[in-house]
């Protein structure tokens, strides 16, 4: 891993879709040499994979939750992401220290589709049980790196 790599990877996180000629200028590479250090940088399984990010409040997503899930048995976390990464609403999910074993936040199109949501999470046969906090308003809502 090198400064070029570094490059690669900071032009493909602030846009998946950039053209080998894109990222190739980024790093001060030729389009087919930056495909080359790209399919390395996959094949190694430095980025592992590419995917859409979805605004939400776009799509009229206005509620949101925070949901403590409380797990039935041991599972591990790939366990546990693997369940939750199947339900679109699911925004965000850690592992967590406490008495919680994650927590997920939630974005929906209203209160009904909201609890459908956490539904589906608690359908999951590694989940026991869920404890829900609606949010009511943003106070601080700063961007991410």
């Amino acid at each position: 891993m090198d400064s070029i790599d570094e490059e690669i990877i900071r032009c493909v996180t602030r846009d998946a879709r950039s053209t080998y000629a894109e990222i190739g200028q980024a790093a001060g590479l030729s389009p087919s040499a930056a495909k080359r250090r790209l399919d390395r940088l996959v094949a190694n399984g430095v980025i592992a994979g590419f995917t859409a990010l979805v605004n939400t409040e776009a799509l009229g997503w206005n509620a949101e939750a925070f949901v403590e899930v409380y797990c039935s048995g041991n599972p591990t976390p790939e366990q546990l992401r693997r369940a939750l990464e199947e339900i679109p609403e699911v925004i965000e999910a850690c592992t967590v220290s406490g008495a919680a074993d994650a927590m997920v936040y939630l974005r929906a199109a209203d209160i009904p589709h909201l609890e459908r949501a956490v539904q589906r999470v608690r359908a999951s046969r590694a989940v026991d049980r869920t404890e829900s906090v609606i949010v009511l308003s943003r106070l601080i809502n700063r961007p991410r790196p």
